[in-house]
């Protein structure tokens, strides 16, 4: 129970944000800062799931 009290404390309002930016530029970094961990962590799971599928030495 507490890990998700914690996890709902450091939730980032992404839209607050922007609505409190102070230019585009800035706007474009909170987008990118947002999005960006997500895509490289799913190019790292395809990447494994990729590798993992054409092993030569199965077992199977």
């Amino acid at each position: 129970m507490n890990y998700l009290n914690l996890i709902l404390l450091l939730q980032v309002d992404i839209e607050e944000k922007m609505n409190k930016a102070p230019d585009k530029g800035y706007e474009i970094g909170i987008a990118i800062g947002t999005y960006l961990p997500f895509a490289v962590l799913v190019i790292i799971a395809y990447i494994m799931f990729n590798r993992a599928k054409n092993r030569k030495n199965l077992e199977d």
